[in-house]
């Protein structure tokens, strides 16, 4: 009986370090990287155990189409902060892409965002009146 309950002490022992090597593995390199653009609709802190800020934006490419919803994950609390304090504001999360994840306590999507900065619109100056030196017909004299 010693023998089996060593063998099993030893299995789960591996087990248990193959999980959290994957764990480690899957938090740590990302599958991919980029930023999204848009109006945050909402944020909140979430999860049983683990909490994590969960949000989503919308990003909207022209006027009158209807947005398209970017779910996203907060684990810094301080990136949360600078979120919540750019509500209602275009803003363009950096996010990085962690797939296979084995867990949702670490948070509820794949996307995990790192930075936010705002967007600062620039007005376009209006379109100059045409000249003659643009090409205007002129009468013949």
């Amino acid at each position: 009986m010693s023998q089996f309950l060593r063998s099993l002490v030893i299995g789960l022992t591996i087990l248990l370090g193959l999980v959290a090597a994957w764990t480690w593995l899957t938090l740590s390199w990302s599958y991919a990287d980029g930023e999204r653009a848009g109006y945050v609709q909402k944020l909140s802190r979430k999860g049983w155990l683990c909490k994590t800020w969960e949000g989503e934006i919308a990003m909207v490419t022209m006027p009158g189409a209807i947005p398209e919803k970017f779910e996203f994950s907060v684990r810094d609390d301080a990136v949360a902060q600078k979120i919540n304090a750019l509500a209602g504001k275009r803003v363009v999360l950096h996010y990085r892409q962690h797939k296979f994840v084995p867990t949702s306590c670490f948070a509820e999507t794949e996307y995990f965002i790192h930075d936010v900065r705002e967007v600062l619109e620039t007005q376009t100056p209006a379109p100059l009146a045409p000249s003659a030196a643009q090409g205007e017909l002129q009468a013949p004299r």
